[in-house]
């Protein structure tokens, strides 16, 4: 009796492991679209049902065979534009030709626009990837804007670099830096959508009057608990306030996206790979 009591227990540890393993593999395969309708009485009705995906840390992961599932993803959404919020490669194990691969099928879904993340800053690879992201009619913005227009009527789109990267502002912290490139970027009088990678300067997004941010590099955490959220994050630490989803302050509206790849920590618990996906709604 006891050494089939003993089997059952063990058969039960192995069932439990199983399914525990499956359940990991999954979360950490299967792509999630999350969506978001932003409303603003500054928007120009022109921009009304205005579609942004947006793709962060992708980290050189891969969804189907050269991210065959991340472009179906993206070509059912029919974006109007894509965002591509940073740590397109990773710094540790970098992998250009996945980023560069999915670029060339994203462009023809819809016009993209990239900024860096903090990988970015630790490789050389970056220039090869940004001439490549160039060659393939990707818009790269480095603490830069674009405006886009449509019957007459325009909105901004305020690409940062992330600030880790040296600035030719000496002695400055990262938010104030942060700050400056703002107020040299923006307008007051046209509504404005910030790409980011950092979401911890959320505050300086508000001071300086930006619509609507769209960030990333927070993975969501990693790990995620139920009704709790993020565990810990980089630059915020245990328990952050600005791990996932969306946040307001005052007229700026700011999108967390949980980002699709993993970087030091090599799962996911908790927290899919996530594509999100923005619909601008007039006020």
């Amino acid at each position: 009796m006891r050494r089939k009591k003993n089997i059952i227990i063990l058969a039960a540890v192995l069932l439990v492991l199983i399914l525990l393993t499956m359940w990991l593999q999954w979360g950490n395969t299967a792509l999630q679209l999350t969506t978001y309708t932003i409303s603003s009485s500054r928007l120009p009705g022109a921009f009304d049902g205005f579609r942004i995906a947006q793709i962060s840390d992708l980290h050189n992961a891969e969804f189907g065979e050269d991210n065959e599932k991340l472009i179906a993803m993206l070509k059912e959404a029919k974006p109007d534009m894509i965002a591509i919020t940073g740590d397109f490669i990773d710094g540790r194990r970098t992998d250009v030709d996945v980023a560069l691969k999915f670029a060339a099928e994203a462009v023809k879904i819809a016009p993209c626009y990239y900024v860096t993340g903090n990988h970015e800053q630790r490789t050389t690879a970056y220039f090869d990837l940004k001439n490549g992201l160039k060659e393939l009619g990707v818009c790269v913005l480095e603490d830069a804007w674009v405006e886009l227009e449509r019957n007459g009527e325009k909105i901004r789109i305020i690409g940062v670099m992330d600030p880790s990267y040296p600035s030719m502002f000496e002695g400055e912290t990262e938010a104030d830096v942060m700050s400056l490139v703002l107020k040299m970027l923006s307008d007051e009088n046209t509504y404005s959508v910030l790409l980011s990678h950092r979401p911890d300067m959320f505050e300086v997004y508000a001071q300086n009057n930006m619509d609507l941010a769209l960030t990333g590099h927070a993975h969501g955490g990693q790990i995620r608990l139920p009704f709790v959220g993020a565990v810990l994050i980089p630059d915020q630490g245990w328990f952050p306030k600005y791990d996932a989803g969306l946040f307001v302050e005052g007229n700026t509206q700011m999108i967390i996206s949980r980002g699709l790849g993993n970087s030091v920590f090599p799962l996911r618990i908790n927290n899919r790979p996530e594509v999100v996906l923005v619909e601008l709604k007039c006020e």
